[in-house]
């Protein structure tokens, strides 16, 4: 499990099918004060609604993020987010 935070979406045309509806979001590994990156940006697929700016929890259990999060066990999806440590303020016009 890393901390990481949330500084973007992705989409995807061509795709594996077990990803069809699946929420990607790109994710920075950060250290635990979230002001070092440790890391490259990697894509994580999440059903619980992090957004850009959010501190997350991501796991690179495959069981986990096929089974819970894409609802298959037969997925090439690796990295899933496992719990929202900090969320961005929204602004009241969102």
């Amino acid at each position: 499990m890393n901390q990481a935070m949330i500084i973007g979406t992705a989409t995807s045309i061509a795709k594996h099918v077990s990803l069809t509806g699946a929420k990607l979001l790109v994710a920075l590994p950060v250290d635990p004060d979230h002001r070092k990156r440790e890391g490259d940006p990697i894509i994580v697929f999440d059903k619980l609604g992090a957004g850009v700016g959010d501190v997350v929890l991501i796991s690179s259990d495959g069981s986990y993020t096929g089974k819970e999060i894409l609802g298959t066990r037969t997925t090439p999806g690796r990295w899933g987010v496992i719990g929202i440590i900090e969320q961005r303020k929204k602004d009241r016009n969102e």
